[in-house]
């Protein structure tokens, strides 16, 4: 069914003439001139084709339509108001949802939520393992993903981007592969895992060397569970944190965002 058009700054200009019975009272809240609040109440008669006020030697009454639908027209603008605060709740909410690498969260993200909730008391998360999921089927807050680019959406990069080769002392001389590890030219895999976390677990554990972001190997490296082949190197792949538009503007993800790249 089409919907009829609704002419709501007319109605809100009513509502608040009807409240006040006084076009100058009206125009004071609702910061107009009064000639402005009787043009619109001359246009929202002529719109409905019935006389709203009528002036008497008392001053400005309703007529009988003008009350009719008063009731229905300030009960609408109190669902208005439900509404206005529903959409704004994701983002005046203490909850994020965050779809992230479950090893980069483990050796990188953890740490920084963990910062952020102790400076803000009642934070939630909602974590999602599969960095690659859909924003509005998984109602996204940010996704962190291990990329060359946000692509078509908005982001920021963080952390730069370098890998390094990794192994752990002792480690057999063999290589851990995956699919975006690109090993050096001649290198065959003896060990072939599905993503980075996969190969940081397998290079801990003894199998051989691999090539990681460096973000995701720098805790290990720093602790002596791994050791550095060479100097880390320059990287087309980073962490990303990545978002649609609107996500950007709410004030919750620019708090996080801000806390993530400090």
């Amino acid at each position: 069914m089409k919907r009829t058009h609704l002419p709501l700054n007319a109605l809100r200009v009513y509502d608040a003439a009807a409240r006040h019975l006084s076009f100058t009272r009206a125009a004071d809240e609702l910061a107009v001139t009064p000639a402005a609040v009787g043009q619109q109440i001359r246009a929202l008669e002529d719109h409905l084709g019935v006389v709203l006020f009528r002036r008497t030697s008392k001053g400005l009454e309703l007529t009988e339509e003008g009350c009719a639908g008063l009731d229905a027209l300030r009960e609408g603008f109190l669902r208005f108001e439900e509404s206005v605060q529903a959409m704004q709740a994701g983002q005046a909410s203490d909850r994020y949802t965050i779809a992230a690498p479950r090893e980069f969260y483990a050796q990188w993200l953890a740490p920084k939520l963990a910062a952020f909730s102790a400076e803000n008391a009642g934070i939630q998360y909602q974590l999602v393992a599969d960095e690659n999921a859909d924003f509005t089927e998984a109602n996204l807050d940010i996704a962190i993903r291990l990329v060359d680019g946000p692509g078509d959406l908005e982001g920021v990069q963080l952390a730069p981007g370098e890998r390094v080769t990794v192994h752990a002392p002792g480690a057999a001389e063999t290589w851990i592969g995956y699919p975006t590890a690109n090993l050096p030219e001649g290198a065959q895999a003896s060990v072939q895992v599905g993503n980075p976390g996969q190969a940081l677990s397998s290079a801990l554990a003894g199998l051989g060397k691999t090539v990681l972001p460096l973000p995701l190997a720098a805790e290990a490296l720093a602790s002596g569970k791994l050791i550095a082949v060479g100097e880390p190197e320059p990287s087309q792949r980073a962490y990303w944190l990545i978002a649609p538009l609107p996500q950007w503007r709410q004030k919750k993800v620019k708090a996080l965002v801000a806390q993530l790249t400090a």
